[in-house]
């Protein structure tokens, strides 16, 4: 277990990177080929490896997962055919706990004596590591390292007899950020931490004729576009601390964790969901223009084009530039053909890695005072290297403009973050990083810029923020419990050398 990321992070990649994202198929024909397209959809919270589990009518569960994107792993017509059932549960990952290796890849699966239990999760528990410790010394043998295999031990030792009340007492122990999806011989399961970090949304297929007397379908996803994809319709959004329970009775609700204040993922809403997903009721293309806007407001630049670092900056910059009243232009051209596993044999290669990426579109550029759109600065490698060459296309003037204020902390609730160590914003001052980068200007949309444009007028009230924005203020709402072990841990030790 790890409270952050640890892995190298490529030269050419400095952006954050989701744990991953889940979809559950209730009551539909080809549950597995729905769960397969919604992972498709769902591809930008998790590259490394995906994995599909199905329930077929007898009972039986089929398991299928690999490294790699959804479409390696499930373009094959044997594989899906063997994935059999009218419930399918899938994950795509991308790791903050545990190394990349197959048995880390979910859905995790188990036999119990209720029968056969799958879970996908999403999000980073922050006191896996002493629970996991403590299961050890029970005799619980682990088949992974990454922090998600707590839940399927703890539903192991409960002495509560319903499965649903197993998982509640499962989750009375962890502490962190989670939207899970679970599948077992009589329903299908969702859940969300009781300060709903992490999202998950419900939506409702049509009547399948001769699938359960024509019953509607149901299925639970980590965004609204991968409901789009198999043409389910939208819900709701279900509520931080509530258990939903999906069956062919019906959906039912468990709220057992009482009520708590709201404090999801701020991040969703500035990079991490796809731009055509509607979050928490707000559709994050809209926002994310509204966040450039108020941008603009904020730390506008005489210049000439406005042009977004690709994809993520796009809206943003729509909005800057609506706002600012200059012309918007695509003035870098990403390459979208690219590999996260590119070999990079030599060093004058690697650190050609963002022209693999990015190219830049000179008739835009030349001669132009050029405001660059981005969402976030994390190390500031990519950010050097793109501002280079904006300026080697004839850039006249090179101007920064990030719609998420500046990256202070690491994340430890499912965000793929450097330590704090690493992070730029964390290490120097505004003008040290207008510096490093090698900008005319930078500036980040503040704190409360960012809380009006996602409709705070007021911006962020310090007694109750409504998000999670820990990585910007250090203000984490749920316990660090094995950051904060390590560290006496770790502290212990230098006292006893020391003695």
């Amino acid at each position: 277990m790890r409270d952050v990321s640890t892995r190298p992070w490529p030269a050419d990649d400095d952006k954050f990177h989701e744990e991953c994202g889940v979809f559950g198929v209730w009551n539909a024909t080809d549950a597995a080929a729905l769960a397969a397209l919604g992972l498709h959809a769902l591809q930008h919270r998790g590259q490394e490896a995906a994995g599909i589990v199905s329930l077929d009518e007898a009972g039986i569960f089929h398991s299928h997962k690999g490294q790699g994107l959804v479409g390696d792993n499930f373009s094959d017509p044997k594989v899906m055919n063997s994935l059999r059932g009218r419930a399918a549960l899938g994950h795509n990952r991308y790791a903050t706990t545990g190394e990349t290796a197959l048995r880390n890849v979910q859905p995790l699966y188990a036999d119990f004596a209720f029968g056969g239990f799958a879970v996908a999760h999403n999000g980073n528990l922050t006191n896996a590591h002493g629970l996991r410790r403590s299961l050890v010394g029970r005799g619980c043998l682990f088949q992974s390292t990454t922090d998600s295999e707590v839940f399927i031990h703890l539903i192991a030792i409960s002495l509560y007899s319903t499965v649903v009340d197993r998982l509640i007492d499962a989750l009375r122990q962890v502490q962190g950020a989670y939207s899970l999806v679970a599948l077992h011989n009589g329903a299908l399961i969702g859940a969300r931490d009781p300060l709903g970090v992490r999202p998950l949304v419900l939506g409702r297929l049509g009547g399948t004729p001769g699938v359960a007397g024509g019953a509607p379908g149901w299925v639970l996803s980590s965004e609204t576009c991968a409901l789009d994809i198999v043409g389910a319709e939208f819900v709701r959004d279900i509520d931080p601390g509530e258990i939903i329970v999906i069956d062919d009775a019906g959906v039912h609700s468990v709220k057992p964790f009482g009520k708590h204040q709201s404090r999801f993922c701020i991040f969703e809403y500035i990079y991490f969901a796809r731009p055509d997903s509607v979050v928490e009721g707000t559709p994050v293309y809209d926002t994310r223009k509204r966040i450039g806007a108020e941008l603009a407001r904020e730390s506008g630049v005489p210049a000439d084009v406005v042009v977004p670092v690709p994809d993520s900056g796009v809206p943003a910059a729509m909005g800057y530039a609506t706002e600012a009243g200059i012309p918007f232009e695509l003035g870098i051209i990403r390459n979208h053909y690219v590999g996260r596993t590119f070999i990079e044999p030599t060093d004058q290669i690697r650190n050609l890695g963002v022209k693999l990426k990015h190219s830049a579109n000179r008739p835009a550029l030349e001669g132009r005072r050029v405001v660059l759109v981005d969402d976030s600065i994390v190390r500031g490698t990519t950010s050097r290297k793109i501002v280079e060459m904006v300026r080697g296309a004839g850039a006249k003037e090179v101007h920064m403009r990030v719609s998420s204020p500046p990256t202070t902390h690491s994340c430890h609730y499912g965000i793929d973050t450097p330590e704090r160590a690493k992070l730029l914003a964390a290490q120097h001052d505004m003008a040290e990083m207008a510096r490093i980068i090698g900008v005319d200007s930078l500036a980040f949309i503040s704190l409360d810029g960012l809380y009006r444009a996602l409709g705070k007028p007021a911006g962020r009230d310090m007694a109750r923020p409504g998000f999670c924005d820990a990585c910007f203020t250090g203000d984490y709402a749920i316990p660090l419990t094995d950051a904060m072990g390590n560290a006496a841990d770790r502290q212990l030790s230098l006292l006893q050398v020391s003695q």
